[in-house]
């Protein structure tokens, strides 16, 4: 069907009594109708024509309501297909930014502002409290962990040519090889690093998961 153009709800009956549709009553006189009686027909042929019309404008404005909400769900599932297409690129890119770039996003843990310098010794060191062998205390003086962090920056995997006692050279691995004229020997320490040494030892032996009874034995000595 047509459209309506306009919305026939606000149409208002003509006032057929008026001269301006004497001729349109004329037309509908006769010996069996009067004026009075074509006024009326008049106004009940308009209604019927409004009431018609009103009934396809309700039908038209549901369809254009229907068609608009059809429309409007297209564009937000449109919408909804470009913010995923868009997510999911970002998503891609994070992650290859990450396989480039892994330091980056290195996992920052929220821990409290440390009190105390971390003890860090030798790789030497550390091998040999997990043996549970003897170790010289001079490696948790200051200058012992100073000495392990001028090795620390030697690749552990590194060969490195060492004249051993008998005067006879040999390839040994850079992280074991030690200047045994810088260690001192623990009767020689001074009273100043012993101080340095004893904690420091103590908290080793724990992380190289020594026996509480061995822990102790260190401590009270």
């Amino acid at each position: 069907m047509p459209r309506i153009p306009n919305d026939p709800n606000l149409s208002v009956c003509p006032d057929y009594a008026d001269p301006a549709f004497a001729n349109t009553r004329l037309q509908l006189t006769n010996e069996n109708i009067n004026e009075a009686q074509a006024i009326l027909l008049l106004k009940n042929i308009w209604q019927a024509d409004n009431d018609a019309a009103r009934a396809q404008w309700q039908l038209q404005v549901e369809e254009d309501a229907e068609r608009r909400q059809h429309l409007e769900q297209l564009n937000h599932e449109e919408q909804e297909r470009l913010e995923q297409e868009r997510l999911n690129d970002d998503k891609t890119a994070r992650k290859e930014d990450k396989k480039k770039n892994k330091f980056k996003y290195t996992p920052i843990p929220n821990l409290d502002v440390p009190m105390k310098p971390t003890i860090l010794p030798s790789p030497y060191v550390v091998r040999k409290l997990d043996k549970g062998d003897y170790v010289e205390l001079w490696y948790f003086t200051n200058a012992g962990l100073d000495d392990a962090k001028l090795k620390s920056s030697v690749d552990e995997d590194a060969m490195i040519m060492a004249t051993l006692a008998g005067g006879n050279t040999a390839w040994v691995s850079a992280t074991l090889m030690r200047n045994t004229s810088t260690v001192i020997d623990d009767q020689n320490l001074s009273f100043k690093d012993f101080c340095q040494v004893c904690p420091r030892i103590i908290s080793a032996m724990e992380d190289a998961s020594w026996p509480d009874d061995h822990i102790t034995m260190m401590a009270k000595f």
